[in-house]
């Protein structure tokens, strides 16, 4: 009897020990953006641009199980002439990826240029190429945004619409012009038959930053955040200016952006222990004691091993309590940006028609906000 007992026990805590790692395994929310880089699409392509960040905060904020998700995110683009026929006019930028400052320098990298925008062809790629979660419980979206007819070229939209929502991927619609055209060119009925929402926005629209007496704060703040990154390993260099360069990005296009990213890099989904030691010995993917002395940065190198490693939990205690602050920063920037902002509902950008779709299609697979 006590051996039932004892198995029994067994099963049940074994079962509890998946469903556990089930869970958390399915705490992922993976995006797959699809831009239009015909000539028209200049407008388009710096919205996205400027407004990525915007996008990963407001999904960094979610919760599910009381659990911040993982965040991926792909890139395709389509209807560029400099991209070859026989594969439609279309490129996968970047697969599915926790790195966000590839992402955005991809984003950076692309050029408009006439072509034939081809989105059932696209939508057919993405789902077909991109590396899905099997499991129905995690939020797949697609994000396709264009402004030309939805019916064009050989693979039928209405077939890769629905081989899409049969796998569990949602396929939402962004038409650059008035909502009427986009409705008689097919772009509502792709996300009807994907389980989607449509919506149009203004493409050309720019974007009015409104200052708050908090912005420069932050941005010094980044500055400081900066120093905390110790590049490591054959690719450490390389990802440090790519970061720089991200940062430089987001200032060029304009101030809520560079505000944006660095209170990205202030959230948990912005980690990148591939190249920095610091995220790496906090996640427990390196041990400092055994690392390769040559993977290791040069200032550390005449360091003993225990002073290394205070070394690095001094840069942890550091980052934290800069991102700590930078956050408590955007709480009340946010809220003085509540009381001054103006609802403009007629003239959607980019940013807010991604966050309107993904926080109702997030809350259905029991996200909170």
């Amino acid at each position: 009897m006590k051996k039932k007992t004892f198995i029994v026990f067994l099963i049940i805590f074994l079962l509890s020990i998946f469903n556990a790692t089930a869970q958390e395994d399915e705490n992922i929310i993976q995006i797959a953006i699809l831009l239009d880089t015909s000539n028209s699409m200049d407008g388009l392509i710096d919205q996205a641009k400027s407004q990525l960040w915007k996008i990963v905060n407001e999904l960094a904020i979610s919760k599910k199980n009381g659990k911040s998700p993982r965040i991926e995110v792909a890139l395709f683009e389509y209807g560029n002439n400099y991209l070859k026929p026989e594969e439609g006019y279309i490129r996968m930028v970047s697969p599915l990826t926790t790195d966000l400052d590839l992402i955005s320098d991809q984003l950076f990298k692309l050029k408009t240029n006439g072509g034939l925008e081809y989105c059932g062809w696209v939508i057919q790629e993405s789902t077909e190429k991109l590396k899905w979660h099997k499991s129905n419980n995690v939020l797949k979206l697609i994000f396709i945004a264009g402004n030309e007819p939805f019916d064009q070229g050989d693979v039928k939209y209405q077939e890769s619409c629905k081989n899409a929502i049969s796998k569990g991927i949602i396929v939402n619609t962004i038409f650059c012009g008035s909502y009427q055209e986009g409705v008689a060119t097919f772009w509502k009925r792709g996300a009807d038959l994907a389980d989607g929402k449509y919506v149009n926005i203004d493409q050309s629209k720019k974007y009015e930053y409104v200052e708050t007496p908090y912005d420069n704060e932050i941005a010094s703040l980044n500055e400081e955040l900066n120093k905390t990154y110790i590049a490591y390993g054959s690719q450490g260099k390389e990802k440090k200016i790519m970061q720089e360069r991200q940062d430089q990005n987001a200032k060029t296009m304009n101030r809520e952006s560079e505000i944006q990213r660095t209170i990205t890099k202030s959230q948990k989904q912005y980690a990148n222990s591939e190249w920095d030691l610091v995220d790496a010995v906090k996640e427990k993917e390196i041990d400092i004691n055994n690392i390769d002395e040559k993977d290791l940065p040069e200032e550390m190198r005449k360091m003993s091993k225990e002073d290394r490693k205070k070394y690095i939990e001094n840069m942890i205690k550091k980052r934290e309590e800069i991102q700590k602050k930078i956050l408590e920063l955007n709480d009340k920037r946010n809220n003085y940006l509540i009381e001054r902002k103006k609802q403009d509902s007629k003239n959607e950008s980019l940013d807010s028609a991604i966050i309107k779709i993904i926080k109702d299609q997030a809350i259905k697979k029991n996200y909170q906000f």
